[in-house]
């Protein structure tokens, strides 16, 4: 066997992005009196691997290897990360006020299956799985997004069985759309669609 061939790669962020995932990193490991001998890895470094993953989608036992730690060192890593930057994201309600304040005239609803062979489970039809997609022909889990005109996304879903298509505007979602219990009860803004455009244009 040969031997290794050392070669330099960029990641296509700004630094300014690795900042911040590092910031949340440092944030959780002094929330945790993570004392510094205890990491094998910085939280820039660490906030690179969880990057790269993201953007490359770089294999874990590559990302091992590269920051000479072990595969399960690697996924913790990550998962931190990833659990890091999904608790600053928006909940559904936040995202609909922001784009209503931005001044959007309309958004838009999409969804994707995730596929994947790791996620089954007998869902309330019998012997039909939770997690298959009539439409795709494939095992995955189901995301909705809801975008600005431009295309920006605004809001991410939790990922459900591919078997759910129902939009998140169709009731509350779990961990995005919580009742409130402390205030007034705070009236969601709403956009028109094709559907009362007809209506009240006919």
């Amino acid at each position: 066997m040969s031997d290794p061939v050392s070669y330099t790669a960029v990641l296509p962020i700004r630094a300014s992005t690795v900042a911040h995932l590092a910031g949340l990193l440092a944030g959780e490991r002094a929330r945790r009196a993570t004392r510094k001998s205890r990491r094998a890895l910085s939280c820039h470094a660490q906030a690179v691997l969880v990057l790269r993953w993201f953007l490359d989608a770089t294999r874990v036992a590559q990302l091992a290897t590269d920051h000479r730690i072990s595969s399960s060192t690697t996924y913790r890593y990550l998962h931190e990360g990833i659990d890091m930057l999904a608790a600053t994201t928006p909940g559904l309600h936040g995202a609909l006020l922001a784009a209503r304040a931005a001044g959007h005239s309309h958004l838009h609803l999409d969804g994707t299956l995730i596929r994947t062979d790791r996620s089954r489970a007998l869902g309330p039809i019998s012997g039909v799985d939770l997690w298959w997609s009539g439409k795709h022909h494939q095992h995955g889990g189901n995301i909705q997004v809801v975008t600005a005109p431009d295309g920006s996304p605004l809001w991410v879903s939790d990922v459900r069985p591919g078997a759910n298509t129902t939009p998140p505007a169709a009731g509350p979602t779990p961990n995005c759309w919580p009742p409130s219990t402390t205030g007034p009860m705070t009236t969601t803004p709403r956009w028109p669609t094709w559907a009362t455009r007809a209506r009240t244009s006919g």
